[in-house]
């Protein structure tokens, strides 16, 4: 269903996220946006149980291959 770059693979595994939150913040988010420095990509939000109710910011862009997710990281300041 979807891809990491280099960059989102190193950074889930420094920041301890999952691939199962990734997949689920993609599949049903809380909240989707476009992102505000490149329209190309989407933000999508979500608020993950297991992990203490936390946001996960996952950004990303379709692809011929699904999605390719670009990063994802905790996001302390999102309002859902």
């Amino acid at each position: 269903m979807f891809v990491l770059s280099n960059h989102a693979a190193r950074e889930i595994e420094k920041r301890q996220i999952l691939t199962v939150f990734i997949e689920i913040a993609l599949r049903s988010p809380d909240d989707r946006r476009p992102d505000p420095s490149d329209p190309g990509l989407t933000r999508s939000f979500k608020a993950i149980a297991e992990f203490g109710g936390r946001v996960l910011r996952v950004v990303h862009r379709p692809s011929e291959h699904g999605i390719f997710v670009v990063t994802a990281h905790w996001d302390r300041g999102a309002r859902l």
